[in-house]
């Protein structure tokens, strides 16, 4: 069974794959101060709920944006499991190249973006990830990672605003029924929740305009709520960037 960790901004998410499908997926809040013990706990405590033992995993891939964590969980996984995990960068073996003028910076969520899709399409494809910040990873033929336009996220737009105003209240991240809002949480919605969706359209119009088009994905958090309101995407897949770190497992076995 293969384990893969994406430690990110704000979520950390642990999966599990036993060869065919992903059979768990566990989040938990990212927590820069927490111990890599008190992420074995959380970790020993998913496992039981499963009815799965540590003896069960043969091998683990871990992405992650947080230097703080990554030492930590990558020693705590070597302690629970016998095995060191395969740390994702541009220097692993991906499938794919990465050909940006740092390949050492591009985030390690992007590089599993990138192989996935490119795995899926086999030809010119952009990923679309709605996290902490919402990212744009663009792949073209024969397998590579040609660049990324990177904005903030939606969640993190709306904690600015909401921080730096007096009167203006948490909303759900939903779409209202019109661009018009007639109170203050349907202006909202429609200035945050379409305006957020108007730059990414307007965005994966760019991109694909440079590529010579391209088959878009969506994933991350808000793609299955955002997906629903946009025709630019061909795809939805809220697992992708795990199902990247399975492929590159399987690359680095």
């Amino acid at each position: 069974m293969l384990l893969a960790i994406d430690i990110g901004n704000t979520n950390i998410v642990f999966g599990l794959h036993d060869g065919a499908q992903w059979t768990h997926h566990w989040r938990v809040q990212t927590v820069r101060e927490r111990m890599p013990d008190e992420h074995a706990v959380f970790f020993r405590n998913f496992l039981n709920q499963a009815g799965l033992d540590l003896g069960d995993i043969e091998q683990t891939v871990l992405s992650s944006v947080v230097p703080q964590l990554t030492r930590g969980l990558a020693g705590m996984v070597e302690q629970h499991t016998g095995h060191p995990p395969v740390i994702v960068s541009a220097k692993v073996n991906t499938g794919i190249q990465v050909l940006t003028e740092q390949p050492e910076r591009v985030g390690s969520d992007l590089i599993a973006n990138a192989v996935a899709a490119y795995e899926r399409v086999q030809g010119n494809c952009i990923v679309v990830d709605f996290g902490t910040a919402t990212t744009f990873t663009a792949v073209e033929q024969p397998g590579i990672l040609r660049g990324v336009a990177i904005s903030a996220g939606l969640s993190t737009v709306v904690d600015a605003l909401v921080r730096r105003t007096a009167q203006l209240p948490y909303v759900e991240l939903v779409p209202p029924a019109h661009a018009i809002g007639r109170n203050t949480v349907e202006a909202m919605q429609a200035g945050l929740v379409l305006g957020h969706l108007a730059m990414v359209e307007g965005m994966v119009v760019r991109i694909k305009r440079e590529l010579g088009g391209a088959t878009v994905i969506a994933t991350g958090g808000l793609s299955n709520v955002l997906g629903q309101h946009t025709d630019c995407f061909d795809a939805v897949d809220q697992w992708l960037t795990l199902d990247g770190l399975r492929l590159i497992g399987e690359r680095n076995r």
